[in-house]
């Protein structure tokens, strides 16, 4: 592969550096804005990068072959408010990235986000994103969604790739994937002395989570839908009316009848603020009509429970006393161990997850607290670790502090299928193709 030029925009800890580096290419300019982020960019590379790239202008960026940015994905996440270019704040950066490309035409660019980007908006998202970088850009244009694990990395971790070329991409193919399976093992350390150990309340609260396995009946099945515990009990109407629905039209009393979270008495209770607070955090939204998924969940978790009620019903009060979040439980290993420190683990918002040790949890721009567990080494992973899952090993230095070091990793790109995709796209064409292109843009 010829020698070529790239700009690494949104640059993070250099993710998309690593892999074209790998590829012969040379970096001539990058942007972040993050300032201990660029400090460690200068590290690792040699080289310090712009800060906000909203006050870069396009006719001060050098010439380049290969434009590459991992625009912030927070706008088009299914995990944030999902305001898209609406986001004043990072949701309109895309124009910056489309702005450099007009005004340097370099022959090819790599862009990586959420798979959400392409059902944003009903799909209008991705309609303007295709409109504004092939009819007006005149670039052809090809989008595909990987995972790290496709490529033998063990880590599920969907992205959009979208590549672009102002020459044809008729013959151009997609790295090939492979089904093989992975296993987390791969990237850990044993026992390691930096990994940050459990606290008293997440030990405490795996440990109420691993009776509840042990409680159930090997013939029962366990479902692969999240268990809400606090709707085990509860019978509050979610259907026809939601509970906020219900006061409105019939009055503060309404509520008195039902029963809240975990089957809570809500008739004793004197006030409406204190039957307001005994329902589940996810009935309390000012909505007349829940939400059909939210509709199934409630439905399934109240079926589960009236049909496991004799062994489930016993264990329930323990649960009581863990935060909201710590009260659902997500098993994603139907016909596994029923031994929570058996698997890979991960606290979310959406409750306690519980993977394979296959792969590791999608890596997202985590707190501390969301660092996936090995449970049989009763630990968090170490940055090192999670730097490994995202192919930034060879990088020299991390940040300092493992919170920045996470949410770092978190939102960094793959520097592995990086390389694939990008070595995928550039020898696409020879490089006699690409220098006339590039003489046909000079004349023009």
């Amino acid at each position: 592969m010829p020698p070529f030029r790239f700009i690494d925009l949104f640059a993070g800890l250099g993710g998309f550096h690593l892999a074209l580096d790998r590829l012969g290419g040379k970096c001539v300019f990058a942007a972040e804005w993050k300032e201990h982020l660029r400090d460690l960019y200068e590290e690792n590379f040699g080289m310090r990068p712009e800060g906000d790239i909203t006050k870069v202008h396009p006719e001060d960026v050098p010439n380049h072959d290969v434009l590459t940015a991992g625009f912030p994905c927070q706008p088009f996440s299914k995990a944030g408010e999902q305001l898209g270019f609406e986001c004043t704040e990072q949701g309109n950066l895309f124009f910056n990235v489309a702005a450099i490309l007009k005004k340097k035409k370099p022959t090819y660019f790599i862009l990586e986000n959420v798979p959400n980007l392409l059902k944003h908006d009903e799909g209008r998202t991705w309609l303007e994103i295709q409109k504004i970088l092939g009819k007006e850009l005149c670039y052809d244009i090809r989008a595909e969604r990987f995972s790290p694990h496709n490529f033998g990395i063990p880590q599920i971790r969907d992205r959009v790739y979208i590549v672009g070329s102002l020459l044809p991409l008729d013959g151009f193919k997609w790295p090939e994937t492979s089904d093989v399976e992975t296993n987390i093992g791969a990237v850990l350390e044993d026992n390691p002395a930096d990994a940050k150990k459990l606290s008293a309340q997440v030990k405490e609260c795996l440990e109420v989570w691993d009776e509840f396995l042990k409680a159930s009946p090997p013939n029962v099945e366990l479902p692969s839908f999240p268990l809400w515990s606090m709707e085990w009990g509860a019978t509050y109407p979610y259907e026809e009316m939601t509970p906020h629905e219900l006061q409105r039209q019939f009055g503060y009393d309404s509520l008195k009848r039902f029963k809240g979270s975990h089957g809570a008495e809500i008739s004793h209770l004197k006030t409406f603020e204190e039957r307001w607070a005994a329902l589940p955090s996810h009935a309390r939204t000012p909505q007349e009509k829940f939400p059909k998924w939210k509709q199934d969940f409630i439905r399934k978790n109240r079926q589960f429970y009236q049909d496991n009620k004799a062994w489930i019903a016993p264990w329930l009060p323990k649960i009581l006393k863990f935060p909201s979040s710590l009260q659902k439980l997500e098993w994603n290993i139907k016909g596994g161990k029923r031994d929570i420190w058996d698997h890979v683990i991960q606290f979310r918002a959406s409750g306690v997850r519980l993977k394979r040790r296959t792969t590791a949890p999608s890596l997202i721009a985590m707190t501390d607290t969301q660092v996936p567990i090995i449970g049989w080494q009763k630990r968090y992973m170490t940055p090192t670790e999670c730097a490994r899952l995202q192919s930034l090993d060879e990088l020299r230095k991390l940040p300092d502090s493992p919170s920045k070091a996470f949410a770092a990793l978190g939102n960094a790109v793959n520097s592995n299928v990086v390389e694939m995709v990008a070595r995928a796209l550039l020898s696409t064409h020879t490089s006699v193709e690409v220098m006339r292109k590039r003489e046909e843009l000079e004349v023009a």
